[in-house]
Order: C-alpha cells, then sequence, then structure tokens
C-alpha cells in the first residue's frame, strides 16, 4: 500500500512536471513566433506566393517558346521509359510514366527568375529602410593628454636639439 502511494505520488509529480514543461514551451514559442525575423520570413513567403502565378505565366508563354525558338530544343519534352508498353494510354497516363525533363527544366527557369525577384524586392527594401538613416561617422576622438614624463621628456629632446644646433654653429664660425 505504501508502495502504491509512492508510485501514485510519483505519478502526479511527473503530471505535473510535464504541465510546467508545457507553460514553458508554450511562452518560448511565443517569445519566437512574435521575433521580427519569424515575421519577416512570413512575409516573404506571402510575396513569394503572390509571384509564383506571375513567374509562371512568365516562362510558359515567354522564356520557354523563347528557348525552344532559338535553341531547336522543345522545354516541354519528355523521355519514354523503353520498358513501358505505352499503346492504348492516354496523354496523361504516358506523361506520368515518361522522365518529363521540360518539366523540371521549366521549375529551375521559374526558381532562378523566383529567387531574383525576391533579391531585388529585398534590395529594395534595404534600400528603402536606409533612406531615413543618416551614416553619422565619429569624430575621431583626441589624443589623451600627455603624461607629465612625457612632457619633460619633450622639454629634455628639445634642449638637447637646441643645444646640438648652437655647437654646430658654432664650429662653422670657427
Amino acid at each position: 500500500m505504501a508502495n502504491e502511494k509512492k508510485a501514485e505520488q510519483k505519478a502526479k509529480e511527473a503530471a505535473l512536471a510535464g504541465v510546467r514543461s508545457a507553460g514553458g514551451f508554450l511562452k518560448e514559442f511565443k517569445e519566437f513566433a512574435l521575433k521580427g525575423n519569424v515575421m519577416d520570413l512570413a512575409i516573404g513567403v506571402i510575396i513569394g506566393g503572390a509571384f509564383q502565378g506571375l513567374v509562371a505565366s512568365l516562362t510558359d508563354n515567354f522564356i520557354n517558346p523563347l528557348i525552344s525558338s532559338v535553341g531547336g530544343a522543345e522545354v516541354a519534352g519528355s523521355i519514354r521509359l523503353p520498358w513501358v508498353d505505352y499503346t492504348g494510354m492516354t496523354l496523361s497516363d504516358i506523361q506520368a510514366l515518361s522522365l518529363n525533363y521540360g518539366a523540371f527544366i521549366t521549375a529551375v527557369i521559374n526558381f532562378i527568375i523566383m529567387a531574383f525577384i525576391i533579391f531585388l524586392l529585398m534590395k529594395g527594401v534595404n534600400t528603402i529602410m536606409n533612406i531615413g538613416k543618416k551614416k553619422e561617422e565619429e569624430a575621431p576622438a583626441a589624443p589623451p593628454e600627455p603624461s607629465k614624463e612625457e612632457l619633460l621628456l619633450t622639454e629634455i629632446r628639445d634642449l638637447l636639439k637646441a643645444q646640438a644646433a648652437a655647437q654646430e654653429a658654432d664650429v662653422k664660425k670657427s
């Protein structure tokens, strides 16, 4: 009976510790979610999604036909697998059982265009954010005052130079 109470007490303590850690987890998640970087990422995802249709249309309707006309290669091509019997299949079934390299090339072109557009957007946003900020150059700090020892050594040096100059002048006169 005593063992059962101890086991029950340990189970309650473990459950209570789990609730405490869940509360800490939620607090930590809230702090993470409200940081600026997460919001920036969310905005980037939304903008990227908005441009996806535009970029796909640009690629399908302008870039792929240009590539096909200049290079003579069909961008929407596919390779049929030699071990598959395609007789009696519909076009969608044939495409499902073929290596569609054209779709992959189109996806790569779409990715490059999207990356370039997002790069330009971020560059523009950074430029706009830096317009209001003036970079102030820090004035160089004044050199520290020389210590008494440095002042004394400077005076001694100057006196020695003056004596040496006077001796040279005396030598030249004689």
